[in-house]
């Protein structure tokens, strides 16, 4: 058999793997139009999207702080409040204590005086109506005294001198004896 060898070069032509030259150009060119019309209007829209969202969270998180930051000074003053209240009612009860107890020695000592006054008078108006039962049972001693003492010594003793000094010397005798008595029941 005989065998031609033919040079591959010339036998097979163009190589079907390799695209045409015009081709390549071609797909450059459009792989070139094509980045820069992705750079120009996608990239920039993507960007723009990008930062509005980044704005967005930072804005909310930016909020967040200042919505607690907010909080925390309405906390503390919420406790201040509080703590001034406190004091406040401690100090009214503090203060309604001191007038309790002032109005209740006020009231003790009117009640002192009072209690005072009403001794008083009636130590007075005692007194007096000691007084006058000793002038009364001194009248009735006396004329009962006139009386007994008639009827003893058989004569009048109408005259009113006479009575008088058998009656104050009577009465003498009994205040006597009685403070005598008095004297011997404290000793005793």
């Amino acid at each position: 058999m005989l065998t031609i060898v033919v040079p591959l070069s010339e036998a097979a032509g163009p190589n079907p793997l390799l695209p045409h030259t015009a081709e390549i150009i071609f797909g450059l060119v459009f792989l070139i139009l094509l980045a820069v019309a992705f750079a120009k209007i996608v990239v920039p829209r993507f960007e723009k999207a990008y930062a509005d969202r980044t704005q967005a969270i930072e804005g909310g998180m930016n909020e967040a702080k200042q919505a607690q930051a907010e909080a925390k000074a309405a906390l503390e003053k919420y406790n201040a409040q509080l703590a001034e209240a406190r004091q406040e009612a401690a100090k009214i009860r503090e203060d309604a204590r001191e007038q309790g107890a002032q109005i209740i020695a006020e009231m003790r000592e009117n009640a002192n005086a009072e209690a005072e006054r009403i001794v008083t008078h009636a130590r007075t108006q005692i007194e007096a109506e000691r007084t006058q039962a000793v002038a009364s049972l001194r009248r009735e001693v006396g004329t009962m005294a006139t009386q007994l003492a008639s009827r003893i010594v058989g004569e009048s003793l109408e005259e009113e001198a006479r009575q008088r000094r058998t009656v104050e010397r009577f009465l003498a005798e009994l205040e006597s004896q009685e403070s005598a008595r008095q004297a011997v029941g404290t000793d005793g």
